[in-house]
């Protein structure tokens, strides 16, 4: 009986797997780590510099330069960085299935150097600027058709990095490698400190020079430094991993709801062991089935008149599931979008509060757009402070790679921008009290600094916490497209607070004695933004509840890991993007698994019984071929 069982294809089937991962390991041990990323830090500072620098001024310039009114260049500032945001959809689309994710930075980032050129030469010429009209946009003919061209460019441009310049610099670490697991949540925040050190001279510099200055010299520092983060990461390329796109993730979900919807009628399979599944490519991530949402798992029903290799009328397992982790990713990204719509206020509404109050700072007369300085120099001791010292104790704790969840630290954030809001709401009683009561003696700019500062530590735990959130929960075909994610719930706050505004005016004009909106007019000491600042608040508080429901229901994803953590012992490493990859000869390996169940049961009482178990074995075998 054990010489029935105890044959030497299994051996000879891990030789020929661990032959096929050596180029791989090869590969993992030249390339990647903190030296390639190294690259992709300065150009994530060099390129904040400038993208955070216009975040902040960009509302005066369109008001004070291209005329247009408080709303209006609140409103167009929102719907631009809501587009740049939105656009990042795009880039990771693109290096997820045609271009690699290098490729693609260095394409977009092309385009957003020629729009920068673009704003450059229009703030330069004053034939260029609309004249003053008294209406609430005075953009018009010839120069609204550069102007929005530019900011279209700029938007595109951007976006398409940010699809897929994270992704990129995560891919230098493989997530399946302990060691390099805790590196990729250290990347994570190395990434927004690089950001937030770029931003920190974007604010100060960039945005005195344009504001002080001129502003198509600020616009040409941005395009200098721009282009020279790009060439950068060019540079950088021999020390890359660039991995090659693959199919295309958005046709892989249709053909999964496709096929689900096809076979609606027919039952499910009564243990999931018989739902279809490929284990021969060694390189591709296989993920454990869940038992949430079950209709899709219709999808991967192996029919006697179906066949392999056709999948528009049949699914592997791996497939349903990446379906599945993307709806349940969808109501996380929805709880975060209000956090966004917070953000986008101090950007806009803070920025002109500022502009009217006391600027002074001894004899130096402070950029109303400078003030989030504060909260980034503050984030720029934080980072570290939690990166080499909370993380290291919070993982002795909880043995995870990043000390606490990412959902963890996106739900900080929430809290924490729901507070932000209510003092904002306080301060601008406080400022408008005052400017009311004497015009001439405004309070101190740094009044701001409070909401700026709390809101500036709830960023660094939700952006973080989404950024490494989608990329390690997304699948390996569709990483940058996950990672976007992040940006799109940004995009979708911007264009919130845009609906915001528009419909809070509405209604109040028509409730209130004055009749006048919230948020009327060019003159702030006649508004009530203190309460859209609360009800952002309010609003923040019900969001949050939300967020922990479906945080508490959201499962993390599980890999399936049969027989790959054998060749991974035997390797010495974890093989990149292997998860399950050791079942490439999954029939040898079944009968493998089989012997050793054999000979712990004992062996058989008949040799009828063995024919039975052999077919049944064989039966098994090409469902999961």
């Amino acid at each position: 009986m054990e010489d029935k069982y105890q044959r030497t294809e299994p051996n000879s089937g891990d030789k020929e797997v661990k032959q096929e991962l050596k180029p791989i390991i090869q590969w993992k041990k030249q390339k990647g780590g903190f030296r390639a990323s190294m690259f992709i830090f300065v150009l994530s500072a060099l390129d904040n510099m400038g993208f955070v620098a216009n975040m902040v001024s960009l509302v005066l310039y369109f008001y004070g330069v291209m005329h247009f009114d408080l709303s209006s260049s609140a409103n167009t500032l929102t719907n631009f960085m809501g587009s740049t945001f939105l656009l990042s959809l795009v880039g990771g689309f693109i290096s997820d299935t045609y271009c690699n994710r290098l490729t693609t930075c260095l394409l977009f980032g092309s385009l957003e150097v020629i729009a920068l050129v673009m704003m450059t030469v229009q703030a330069a010429l004053k034939n260029l600027h609309p004249e003053a009209c008294g209406e609430s946009s005075c953009v018009k003919g010839g120069v609204a058709v550069m102007f929005y061209i530019s900011l279209c460019l700029y938007a595109l441009g951007m976006g398409g990095v940010r699809g897929a310049m994270t992704a990129f610099g995560a891919d230098q670490f493989d997530e399946k490698e302990p060691n390099e697991a805790k590196s990729l949540a250290a990347f994570f925040n190395w990434l927004l400190l690089s950001s937030t050190l770029g931003s920190v001279v974007g604010v100060t510099g960039v945005v005195w020079v344009s504001t002080q200055k001129a502003w198509h010299w600020g616009f040409f520092i941005i395009t200098v430094s721009t282009s020279i983060g790009f060439v950068t990461l060019a540079i950088g390329k021999p020390f890359y991993r660039i991995k090659v796109p693959g199919e295309s993730p958005i046709l892989r979900i249709i053909q999964v709801i496709v096929v689900a919807f096809k076979n609606r009628k027919l039952p499910l399979p009564e243990t999931n062991e018989q739902l279809y599944e490929v284990y021969k490519d060694v390189t591709l991530e296989k993920i454990a089935h869940t038992n949430q949402m079950r209709f899709l798992d219709k999808a991967a029903i192996l029919q006697e008149s179906s066949e392999p290799q056709q999948p528009w009328k049949l699914c592997t397992v791996t497939q349903v599931e990446e379906v599945k982790i993307l709806t349940r990713m969808l109501p996380i990204l929805a709880s975060t979008i209000v956090m966004n719509t917070c953000l986008a206020q101090l950007q806009t509404f803070s920025v002109q509060q500022g502009n009217i109050m006391n600027l002074k700072l001894g004899s130096f007369t402070v950029p109303a757009a400078s003030i989030p300085v504060i909260p980034l120099i503050f984030l720029c001791t934080l980072i570290p402070i939690y990166e080499l010292f909370f993380v290291p104790f919070a993982r002795k704790i909880t043995n995870h790679p990043s000390g606490i969840t990412q959902l963890q630290r996106v739900g900080v954030g929430l809290v924490l921008s729901a507070i932000s809001m209510t003092i904002a709401g306080f301060i601008e009683v406080k400022r408008r009290d005052q400017g009311r009561k004497d015009p001439t003696k405004p309070i101190s700019l740094f009044w701001l600094s409070f909401q700026y500062a709390i809101f500036g530590i709830a960023d660094m735990f939700t952006l973080v916490g989404l950024l490494e959130f989608f990329y390690r929960e997304a699948p390996s075909t569709m990483k940058s497209l996950s990672t976007s994610f992040t940006f799109l719930s940004m995009s979708l706050g911007y264009f919130l607070s845009t609906i915001f505004v528009n419909v809070i005016n509405s209604i109040t004009k028509r409730i209130t004695p004055s009749k006048q909106g919230w948020l009327h007019g060019f003159d702030f000491n006649q508004n009530n933004l203190n309460l859209f600042y609360w009800f952002l608040a309010i609003l923040s508080c019900l969001n949050f509840f939300n967020f922990l429901y479906w945080a508490n229901w959201y499962k993390y994803k599980t890999e399936d890991r049969t027989n790959s953590e054998m060749n991974s012992k035997e390797l010495g490493e974890t093989p990149l993007l292997m998860v399950g990859g050791g079942r490439k000869h999954d029939g040898k390996a079944k009968e493998s698994s089989q012997t050793s169940e054999a000979n712990t049961e004992g062996p058989s009482s008949s040799d009828e019984t063995d024919d039975g178990k052999e077919k049944e074995r064989n039966s098994r075998e090409w469902k999961h071929r």
